[in-house]
């Protein structure tokens, strides 16, 4: 029994350190004035018609704090890496000379910083929901257990400790998201 109650909580906590993992990947996404190519990291290209990554089909280079380079492998990958990055709608229109793309960063007006701390807001939100989803099943599945015969005292402990768990990664949301809203609105 007291193998299962562990597996619950390692589950619980394992699932949970996905959640912020996946939140700082999402945070790392968004701009604070310093060109970076995991900004466009989610941004795929038609190539011989399969989607990959622009990351492989092209060199991403960061040529100055505001200056992003793109050379692709082929030539002919010009194009369709720029349709896809006007598609993607990141705010930046690329700059293709015929040999390489250029992202020049525009400078980060108050407004528009204003605008990505919403949404690091929504981002870290999105990330305190799927923590407090996963504690509701681990706890469900405490439940479950008391109704098949474990005690109540174990089943409230487990609660504890998973209420701890998520409590310690709730916090690690707040301090990542004060630390990116910090580097946004630092001028």
């Amino acid at each position: 029994m007291s193998e299962d109650i562990s597996k619950i909580v390692n589950s619980a906590e394992d699932q949970m350190k996905k959640a912020i993992g996946h939140l700082e990947n999402e945070l790392t996404k968004i701009r604070a004035g310093k060109a970076n190519p995991q900004m466009i990291d989610g941004i795929v290209v038609d190539y011989y018609g399969s989607l990959m990554p622009i990351s492989q089909v092209a060199n991403i280079s960061v040529m100055d704090a505001r200056t992003l380079s793109i050379q692709p492998w082929e030539k002919n990958m010009l194009q369709p890496i720029e349709k896809a990055i006007l598609a993607a709608n990141i705010g930046i229109t690329p700059q293709n000379d015929g040999n390489l793309i250029r992202l020049f960063l525009p400078p980060l007006t108050e407004e528009r910083r204003k605008e990505l701390v919403k949404r690091c807001h929504n981002e870290a939100e999105n990330s305190r929901v799927a923590i407090r989803n996963i504690r509701r099943e681990s706890i469900e599945q405490i439940k479950k257990m008391e109704k098949n015969g474990l005690s109540k005292d174990v089943a409230k402990d487990t609660e504890g400790s998973i209420q701890q768990v998520t409590d310690k990664y709730i916090s690690s949301i707040e301090k990542y998201l004060a630390i990116k809203e910090k580097e946004i609105m630092s001028v």
